[in-house]
């Protein structure tokens, strides 16, 4: 598999996981601490403030690698799976089945 084609596949997972997370917030029943926790993990992603300045070298880049995924983990286990499984059904491709 060449570079360009990990790289359009990347892109797909990527935008299947932003729905996803989409949906995830969106359900009604997703608890309001979950909802919570996904703002709080977009929002340390694309806001220029973080807890460990990016200055201090290597642990600074760090903090975005630890802190991102904790929340996203958090809000995951606080919402039950029948609801993540069916945000996650609703945007994963079928497989062909040959």
């Amino acid at each position: 598999m060449g570079l360009r084609a990990q790289l359009v596949t990347l892109g797909q997972r990527f935008k299947q996981e932003v729905l996803f997370y989409r949906a995830l917030h969106s359900h009604p029943q997703t608890p309001w601490l979950a909802k919570a926790l996904l703002w709080l993990a977009l929002a340390y992603l694309v806001l220029p403030f973080d807890l460990i300045p990016d200055f201090i070298p290597v642990i600074g880049q760090l903090d975005e690698l630890v802190i991102i995924p904790l929340l996203l983990y958090l809000a995951l286990r606080l919402i039950p799976v029948a609801i993540r499984q069916q945000c996650r059904d609703e945007f994963t491709p079928a497989q062909d089945q040959k």
